[in-house]
């Protein structure tokens, strides 16, 4: 391939992640527009309050070195035993700390492993949980 080939393959590349990040930068843009304010003084009110050290990381406050864990027992597949952990997980959240901080898909450094034996799949998580 010619140096002008390459140039143009290249181009083509860049255009392409620029219309990528563009894209992603308008989604972004519209997410933050529909969300409702927060005020500076309410998420350092609720990190100050919070019962366990906290800071604020991607748009939500978050434990920072605080886990908690959930399994799901033997299930049919592994769709459902990742969903049955993630569950658990929440479940235990809700209870120790309510409803606001016990969104697994909002939650932070989260790790799920998986194995599947004789009597199905078994998933186990672990997440820090935000608000």
């Amino acid at each position: 391939m010619r140096i002008s080939g390459i140039l143009a393959v290249a181009a083509v590349l860049v255009a392409v992640g620029a219309v990528a990040t563009d894209a992603e930068a308008a989604r972004k843009r519209r997410i933050v527009r529909h969300a409702a304010p927060v005020r500076a003084s309410s998420v350092a009110n609720a990190i100050a309050n919070a019962p366990h050290a906290a800071r604020l990381e991607r748009g939500y406050i978050c434990y920072v070195d605080h886990f908690h864990y959930g399994s799901s027992g033997s299930k049919p597949s592994r769709a459902s035993a990742e969903s049955a952990a993630a569950n658990a997980w929440a479940s235990f959240v809700d209870f120790e700390y309510g409803s606001a901080w016990a969104s697994y898909a909002r939650s932070g450094s989260k790790k799920m492993s998986c194995t599947q034996g004789a009597g199905g799949w078994d998933c186990s998580v672990e997440a820090r949980p935000c608000k």
